[in-house]
């Protein structure tokens, strides 16, 4: 090609500075024809749709996604319709029931669901989050024993419940009713459950098992109205308007990094125009607190505005903030609500960068012991378990391999951590084996990522034991960790066109990417390090074009060192953004990768 693509690489780096092979992204050629024939793209944006993976024929429904079209039948769920009917008797029959809620954005998104469907039915839930903390994640039978004792005679689980056997097995011993509504990964049904909703059940045919708990919760909703509205209790009041919701069910989908094809990318395209409206307090009055704009919602929006502060309270203060702010109508609430998780996440934000230096520092010190594993494992005292899996998602990009940070309560020495993988490595599965194995006192998680929990003195013979069970995943993913390019562009209006075709794929996320740009021998002027380890600098093209340019956390990497230093011109790539401070309406390059433009190493 053209570009250079192919064995020797895009622009023919083989070796960028932050040790990747680039490569123009791979697309059928008669793909690429027939959406551009079907559809009258132009061919960067046709090639784009068939890089993604979206055959002939289905380029209009990824690029404008239906609920129409792809909503699933609620019925192919397994005991989705045992679900609906259950909880409608408890509605008949004015059960006491509880929402049981996971601390994190889908559970407080999934929870929020369920109680405002309840609410609008004219009764109100109550919802119960434990504390990470003390509870640690999912039901205890403790847990389920004091909702008992307060009166609740029937639980609904949210994002959490599908692998808690003791806890649902102590709950039937005292005759307490318990729905599970989840989607992690699971061995067998808890037995005891009086139904249990997941698509990552074995055997539930439905096809959704990218849901994240949100979603399946959404589909729920329209089960509980075809079961309502088949027993004629719409006949007083109205059917719940369940799309007033999908804002909730985007979020949920998009914070839990969930894969957006298919139902999955239509609850999250649909539900960021609904969240536009801003017609959620809860979610209006954080916008406020972070002094965000409250224009078009997008993944941005959801992923890095909104999440991070309902996550806050989760991790590092009150487990039920989130939940309550999700499910409020109260303005005066919300803006409370709104503040103290405002609060929370600028606090953790503190803990999290403290935690990350000084993981940085330790593996740094032992050199090429720690990083050249096939996993990382780092541990430190008093790390906040809160906040570990942020920092294992920070140092997986930093050294690009698995990665596992665990914080010791100094006390029990108990060690708790999270884990996040690279593509090809599925790190659930292993940690799930090296508790089946009695390494572990409590894991299991999915590809991406994991959750652990084990005995201080254990780690060093759980890191050897995981390094060797990675070790071949980890070694093919390594040659294979390549920088896919959609397309070759300029600086100035060649940027902005781009950029405004490429926006057509929105929303971005796992299994629908966002797109990447190259740009060849271009000068790097002005370049200066910004608070937080950012670095900024002006790209200039050869024909005079200029761009802003923005390397998010690359001020200690290679790829910042040399964006810092006067030399030759580099190739870059990145992902362009709209610019629109203080009222601009230009375009921005958030560079991902450098190389030399000279064929020195590196190229």
């Amino acid at each position: 090609m053209a570009d250079g693509s192919g064995p020797d690489g895009f622009l023919g780096v083989r070796r960028s500075l932050a040790g990747r092979r680039w490569r123009a992204r791979p697309a059928d050629p008669e793909v690429v024809r027939s959406h551009q024939r079907e559809l009258g793209l132009p061919e960067p944006l046709a090639r784009a749709l068939a890089s993604r993976g979206v055959p002939a024929g289905k380029g209009g429904a990824y690029l404008t996604p239906t609920l129409r079209e792809l909503f699933p039948d609620p019925s192919s769920f397994a005991d989705m319709d045992l679900a609906a009917g259950l909880l409608i008797d408890a509605l008949e029959g004015e059960t006491p029931a509880v929402v049981f809620a996971d601390y994190d954005v889908d559970g407080a998104s999934s929870a929020a669901l369920l109680v405002r469907w309840f609410r609008a039915m004219g009764r109100e839930l109550p919802i119960y989050v434990p504390d990470r903390l003390t509870e640690g994640f999912g039901p205890t039978p403790g847990a389920f024993r004091r909702l008992f004792q307060d009166g609740a005679r029937l639980v609904v689980t949210v994002d959490c419940g599908a692998a808690a056997a003791d806890a649902i097995a102590a709950a039937a011993e005292i005759g307490l009713q318990v729905i599970v509504i989840d989607h992690h990964l699971m061995r067998e049904p808890p037995p005891g459950a009086a139904a249990l909703v997941n698509p990552n059940r074995a055997d539930c045919g439905s096809g959704q098992g990218t849901l994240a708990a949100a979603g399946v919760t959404f589909v729920l909703l329209a089960a509980l109205n075809r079961e309502a509205r088949r027993r004629g209790l719409f006949g007083e009041r109205p059917e719940p308007d369940l799309r007033r919701w999908l804002d909730l069910a985007a979020l949920g989908a998009i914070c839990d990094v969930t894969r957006l094809t298919g139902f999955n990318r239509a609850l999250a395209a649909q539900g960021l125009k609904a969240m536009s409206a801003w017609n959620n307090p809860g979610l209006a009055a954080l916008m406020e607190s972070a002094g965000a704009n409250k224009a078009k919602a997008g993944v941005f929006e959801a992923g890095y505005v909104l999440g991070p502060r309902i996550n806050a309270g989760g991790r590092i203060g009150r487990s039920d903030l989130g939940a309550s702010l999700l499910s409020s109508d109260d303005p005066i609430a919300c803006q409370d609500l709104a503040a103290q998780l405002e609060a929370l996440n600028l606090e953790r934000r503190a803990v999290e960068r403290a935690i990350f230096e000084e993981a940085v520092e330790k593996l740094e010190k032992t050199g090429n012991e720690s990083l050249d594993r096939p996993a990382i494992v780092v541990s430190g005292e008093t790390w906040h378990p809160g906040v570990v899996g942020i920092v294992a998602s920070r140092l997986r990009e930093r050294y690009r391999r698995p990665v596992i940070v665990l914080g010791i309560d100094p006390h029990s020495r108990l060690a708790k951590g999270s884990g996040r993988s690279q593509p090809g490595v599925n790190l659930g599965r292993a940690v799930t084996a090296a508790f089946e194995q009695g390494l572990l006192l409590a894991g299991g998680g999915h590809a991406m990522a994991a959750g652990m929990t084990l005995r201080a003195e254990a780690i060093p013979e759980f890191t050897s034991w995981l390094c060797e069970a990675l070790a071949e995943e980890a070694r093919i993913a390594g040659t294979e960790d390549v920088l896919d390019i959609d397309a070759l562009t300029g600086c100035g209006e060649a940027a902005q066109g781009l950029l405004e075709l490429f926006a057509r794929l929105e929303p971005f996320g796992p299994g629908a990417p966002e797109a990447t740009v190259a740009l060849a021998d271009v000068r790097i002027e002005r370049a200066e390090p910004v608070r937080g380890g950012h670095v900024r600098c002006m790209v200039v093209d050869g024909y005079g074009g200029r761009l802003k340019a923005i390397a998010w956390r690359a001020g200690d990497t290679a790829v910042g060192r040399r964006l810092l230093a006067a030399g030759p011109s580099v190739h870059l790539v990145g992902r362009l953004k709209r610019d629109d401070w203080n009222g601009r309406s230009g375009v921005q390059l958030e560079i991902e990768d450098v190389s030399e433009a000279s064929g020195l190493p590196g190229a």
